[in-house]
């Protein structure tokens, strides 16, 4: 049987297109090449670049106004909340055009290791207790969660692209110390 030339069959899968960049059809395909050019990133791309918008037009229209109508412990923590929120979306953001740039073809998946390290994509956790969120008007409140589960998943796909080990993207320092020993034993 001789098979049939690539054109023929039709276009490439974007897996056969990775697997023949490596030239071999039974080579595991790169999941970060593979991801960022999936669907599902295009779907978390949209979804980040959406909840961005949101956010802005949120802060700037009416959570001006309910911040104005807030008592002075709940408009502080408003005002810091606002800030943690646009710089988590900010790093978020980084983060999603970086990877995009990669799935574009515009940069390597070296040369964004290499700019990744400009991205301080860090968890940040809000530090304003639960009794003051509670306060904050429920548009805001929403904004925060959404912006805490979409960071979490960047942070873990990003640990998954980079290769590192969950453990120790952790603020913990035993996850970090368990960290450690897993790359150290990883190695023999």
């Amino acid at each position: 049987m001789v098979a049939e030339p690539r054109e023929a069959r039709g276009p490439m899968s974007e897996q056969s297109k990775l697997r023949s960049e490596h030239n071999d059809d039974t080579a595991p395909i790169p999941f970060g090449r593979s991801f960022v050019a999936s669907e599902a990133f295009r779907l978390l791309f949209r979804e980040g670049m959406d909840l961005i918008e949101e956010s802005a037009a949120y802060l700037d229209g009416p959570g001006r106004e309910e911040s104005r109508q807030l008592q002075r412990q709940a408009a502080l923590a408003y005002a810091a909340e606002s800030m943690r929120l646009t710089t988590r979306l900010m790093q978020v953001a980084s983060w999603l055009l970086l990877q995009r740039a990669v799935a574009e073809g515009e940069l390597t998946p070296e040369q964004a290791m290499q700019e990744k390290h400009k991205v301080k994509l860090t968890w940040q956790n809000s530090p304003t207790s639960d009794e003051l969120v509670s306060l904050l008007p429920e548009r805001m409140r929403e904004l925060i969660d959404h912006s805490l589960r979409l960071q979490e998943r960047v942070l873990h796909l990003d640990a998954l692209l980079s290769g590192e080990s969950l453990l120790a993207s952790s603020t913990s320092p035993v996850a970090l110390q368990l960290g450690r020993l897993q790359s150290a034993f990883s190695r023999h």
